[in-house]
């Protein structure tokens, strides 16, 4: 293949690849979009259900088919976010890789050193001098200890198939994925970051970013939410100083998560403190909970 049609493949993969993306992106905004719209109307309708239902038990049937109808589209919204995740990044790395591959091809671009305007004016500032500086200046990033992963990968394997075992046992160790640690995994195995970004976007019990000492559960299933799951969660993110965008405060000694199902429908609406439950809660009573922790821990 000569150069010309390796550029213009490279291209055209680059298109591809940013179109795909750009779909991609478009399609979880838009589910994201009419979910917002959507849960709403969800909850006041099983509400009027519930309570048209402690009044006449006929409407039980209706009030059954509506959550379970509900159930369903919030599983397969999950699904497709979940595909979605995975086309998302494998159209990204075939984007970045059409990219060098272009830039490849148009061979190297010269170096530019950015000099500060002060050394500017002192024309006798060697280009040295300039390199320290910016390698001073650049903040250092704290390094993980990576033998444990490689202990890890000799156990587990290093086929695709051993994928959630491998990232389980990372988890378990540093109560997180490290990118770091993931990056060594695909360097010793043939696990692809794709397959990564896939099954840790999946799985809602992995965390790519770290979790605090106690991790805190509020359902947001049907019968929490129409109970005030919302208010409780929004309580405790105030009382524990989490800040918009995080789930983790600044301590990192809480995390809090919103979960699909605790499995406590009767005791709604309810949450857990690590693996103790609290449940009947009201945005007041809801911060008492964590006393669970306190009185728990060893002297």
């Amino acid at each position: 293949m000569t150069r010309d049609r390796q550029r213009a493949a490279a291209r055209a993969g680059k298109r591809i690849a940013a179109a795909i993306v750009a779909a991609c992106a478009a399609i979880m905004i838009a589910d994201y979009a009419v979910a917002r719209v959507r849960f709403p109307r969800d909850a006041e309708r099983v509400a009027a259900l519930q309570s048209q239902t402690q009044t006449d038990a006929s409407f039980a049937p209706t009030l059954a088919a509506e959550q379970d109808r509900i159930t369903r589209v919030r599983r397969a919204r999950k699904v497709r976010s979940g595909a979605l995740s995975v086309l998302l990044v494998a159209a990204s790395s075939a984007f970045l890789a059409s990219a060098k591959w272009l830039a490849a091809l148009d061979g190297p671009r010269p170096a530019v050193a950015i000099i500060p305007l002060a050394n500017l004016r002192a024309r006798s500032v060697p280009p040295s001098a300039v390199a320290e500086t910016h390698s001073a200046a650049a903040p250092t990033i704290p390094e993980i200890d990576l033998t444990l992963v490689d202990r890890i990968v000799e156990k587990e394997g290093r086929s695709k198939e051993a994928a959630i075992p491998i990232l389980q046992a990372i988890q378990a160790h540093y109560r997180y994925l490290p990118d770091e640690a993931l990056k060594r995994v695909c360097e010793l195995t043939d696990v692809t970051p794709a397959q990564i970004a896939g099954t840790s976007s999946f799985y809602a019990r992995f965390r790519r970013s770290p979790v605090g000492e106690h991790v805190i559960r509020v359902c947001h299933g049907t019968a929490c939410h129409v109970s005030g799951a919302r208010q409780i969660t929004e309580e405790l993110r105030r009382q524990l100083r989490i800040p918009d965008g995080a789930d983790t405060d600044p301590e990192r000694m809480f995390t809090l998560d919103e979960v699909a199902c605790l499995g406590c429908c009767s005791l709604a609406p309810v949450l857990m403190v690590d693996d103790h439950t609290a449940g009947r809660l009201t945005p007041a009573s809801a911060s008492a909970a964590l006393n669970i922790v306190h009185r728990t821990q060893p002297a």
